[in-house]
């Protein structure tokens, strides 16, 4: 049996990340399970690039501040004590605005963990669109 009690703050932040992320999953044995703290200043993004993932399925819950969320569809802006979810195939791009009067904290989950992001651009996807989907 396996079982950990981890202290976020005690996890180095992931290098070359566009915010302070703390791999929780990272410090642990779990093989299915991706979980991370993610802490966005004003004007910080959380992943590295607009994406969606093949079969992951995402869960970002706001711990304190407004998590806003870009995606085809519009924008979401989630406030604390709710929960952003990401269909696999769901293109989207979390951040906090670079007018935001205050920090944002969130915990993100997901599974698989191995499902890579694929990148998302907008202006190619309407462009399939308008030509037919091809």
């Amino acid at each position: 049996m396996g079982y950990h009690r981890v202290d976020p703050d005690s996890l180095a932040p992931t290098e070359d990340y566009p915010c302070d992320r703390r791999g929780v999953s990272d410090a642990t044995d779990c093989s299915v399970l991706h979980l991370a703290r993610y802490e966005m200043a004003p004007g910080e993004r959380l992943p590295r690039t607009y994406h969606y993932h093949a079969q992951r399925e995402e869960a970002f819950y706001v711990l304190r501040g407004r998590l806003h969320v870009e995606t085809p569809e519009g924008e979401y802006e989630v406030p604390a004590g709710e929960v952003f979810v990401a269909e696999p195939e769901s293109p989207h791009r979390a951040y906090n605005p670079d007018d935001a009067d205050e920090p944002v904290a969130v915990v993100g989950t997901g599974a698989p963990r191995t499902d890579p992001a694929l990148a998302y651009d907008p202006g190619e996807a309407a462009e399939n669109e308008r030509d037919g989907g091809d």
